[in-house]
């Protein structure tokens, strides 16, 4: 297999019978790293006939989204950036349709579109309108989307969806899987109302190393069956796959030499290394200082064990590619590039500061409202991270610092799980847990992938254990492979006899930890607002009778009283002491 994807692509438009082409069409092929974050991108739209317009939609459309998704974030997924893009195309033609024509869509700026964006392994397909996109298999078609038409009658078909035509567009979208060999056509109706398998497979066969020849001679054919209207075709033929995925162009430093261990007062690649700060299984961290800036820096190394398999080399080499698309007070930042490295590393700022691990072995109950303020801080990085479609994954305090002036920020993005990249990766390295089992969301557990409610649970337990200095579930749910059992898995109220926490401040950590993502809350902004303001519901369920609240607690209970009572009945009997008549 080749490292990128390689395709050939044949087009050919045509005005046919009309006066002229309100169809319109194009691919983009980027160089590498493009090619690995976002892909190839082929587009087709075509203009209703009843509009004077919808030329300037088809072109608008095409060209808007070749040049606007390239822009989009290289760590959103294929199918969030095609979207966020349609949807504000749609909203710019349909503003424009507004100005000009007083909403009479049928004069308006309005098209259809088919997009299919290749990346990695996948095809995304995207379609409004009744432009179709087909899977060539040897002298078969497999039609790929559907038509939104409406049909009143034999003489009466209107689009029942198309770009433009309201202020919110519906898109459908499909992910397919590619193999080498696979042949892919897109078709204005012009096209495919008088295309048939034969025809496209006698083309494709006479043109086999002329896709651009095999699209003409598509189109002259539907032209000489009596197609009144305008002619495009694309084919798009997959010629090689990538056999790594995105991450691997992503990454930077793929090519650089590993480093070696490096000693205190060590002079390295512009950097004097100060002392070891850390240390683990998956890296080494050093404090360093810059020799050009003077500033001081903590400088990471991949560590001995990973050296051996560069898969595992991957999450280090995206470390600070994650970094400098997440910008927040919050999360850890890089340091700028001001010239060449020589070997494979990651530096990022020092934070004078410590651990919240070390910050909670020092505040072993905290007041809640210091718990609160660093909760909102965290939240606000975790944020950061999930409005690039990013997912921490390992969020516990180890992986938290606090500076001297009480600034939270969120360090580590060895596990972080990028939407972009995520999409392309093999299921094995999908279904790996990456995070520290106490913190991890059961869902993971279950091999379910994680969503942004997975690090709200990573959240609550931190938020749980500050106040308590225990975790929610202890060790046991880690060890949970099965619905069932998570369920059966107590939770342990955060409420003690030295606590001074409200109840309506416990019940808001169960949700936040509650086994079932489903149940937990939809929001991190959620979450945080309940940790100051007591829910309604809430303090309703806290003046409910025990039994209701906390069953195990009452039965314990009842069962304490029960067993204290019948040792004063035995020590009655002992003792022969008459009872009062």
């Amino acid at each position: 297999m080749a490292r990128e994807l390689k395709v050939s692509i044949g087009q050919h438009s045509d005005k046919g019978r009309k006066e002229s082409n309100q169809d319109f069409h194009g691919a983009m092929m980027p160089p590498q790293p493009t090619l690995g974050s976002k892909g190839i991108a082929v587009a087709l739209a075509d203009g209703i006939s009843s509009s004077s317009v919808s030329r300037v939609a088809s072109e608008s459309a095409v060209k808007g989204f070749l040049t606007d998704y390239y822009c989009t974030s290289d760590a959103w997924s294929v199918k969030t950036s095609a979207q966020r893009v349609i949807d504000a195309t749609n909203s710019w033609l349909h503003s424009q349709t507004r100005r000009s024509h007083a909403e009479d869509a049928d004069r308006g700026y309005v098209c259809t579109l088919n997009v299919v964006v290749l990346k990695g392994r996948t095809a995304h397909i995207f379609h409004i309108g009744d432009s179709r996109v087909y899977r060539v298999a040897g002298s078969a078609l497999e039609q790929l989307t559907d038509d939104h038409r409406v049909v009143l009658s034999s003489q009466q078909i209107y689009l029942g969806r198309a770009l433009g035509m309201s202020p919110q567009v519906e898109i459908d979208y499909r992910p397919i899987q590619l193999a080498e060999g696979d042949l892919f056509l897109q078709a204005t109706d012009g096209v495919c109302e008088h295309l048939d398998p034969r025809t496209v497979a006698d083309a494709i066969a006479a043109n086999e190393n002329d896709l651009d020849g095999a699209a003409k001679a598509i189109v002259a054919e539907a032209f000489r069956r009596g197609s009144p209207d305008n002619l495009t075709v694309q084919l798009v033929r997959i010629d090689a796959l990538p056999e790594g995925d995105a991450g691997e162009s992503l990454g930077m430093g793929a090519d650089l030499p590993l480093p070696p261990l490096l000693e205190p007062r060590q002079d390295f690649d512009g950097y004097r290394i100060v002392r070891k700060i850390h240390g683990s299984a998956r890296s080494h961290a050093y404090l360093a200082v810059d020799g050009e800036s003077n500033e001081t820096v903590v400088l990471k190394i991949p560590s001995i064990d990973l050296r051996a398999d560069p898969a595992n080399l991957k999450p280090f080499m995206m470390e600070e590619w994650i970094a400098r698309r997440v910008s927040s007070a919050h999360v850890l930042r890089p340091q700028e590039h001001t010239r060449k490295r020589n070997f494979l590393y990651v530096v990022t700022e020092f934070v004078d500061g410590q651990t919240l691990r070390q910050w909670m072995i020092d505040n072993r109950r905290p007041d809640l409202e210091t718990v609160r303020g660093i909760v909102e801080q965290i939240a606000r990085g975790l944020r950061a991270f999930h409005r690039m479609e990013m997912l921490h994954q390992d969020l516990r305090p180890e992986n938290v610092m606090i500076d001297k002036t009480g600034t939270v920020k969120i360090i580590d993005f060895g596990a972080v799980r990028v939407a972009g990249v995520a999409e392309t990766e093999r299921p094995a390295d999908r279904d790996r847990i990456k995070g520290t089992a106490q913190y991890t969301a059961p869902e993971y557990f279950l091999g379910e992938g994680g969503t942004p409610s997975s690090d709200l649970f990573s959240l609550g337990v931190i938020a749980y254990e500050m106040l308590t200095g225990r975790l929610p579930y202890g060790a046991r749910m880690a060890t949970a492979r099965s619905r069932a059992q998570q369920r059966s898995t107590p939770y342990a109220p955060a409420i003690d006899s030295e606590s001074e926490i409200p109840a309506w401040i416990d019940a808001t950590l169960r949700k936040a930890v509650h086994p079932d993502p489903n149940k937990r809350y939809g929001e991190l902004s959620e979450f945080i607002y309940d940790l100051r303001h007591p829910n309604e519901a809430f303090l309703r369920s806290a003046s409910a009778p025990l039994i209701e609240r906390n069953p195990l607690a009452f039965w314990k209970g009842l069962s304490f009283v029960l067993g204290c009572a019948v040792l004063v009945l035995l020590a009655l009997l002992i003792f022969q002491v008459p009872l009062p008549r």
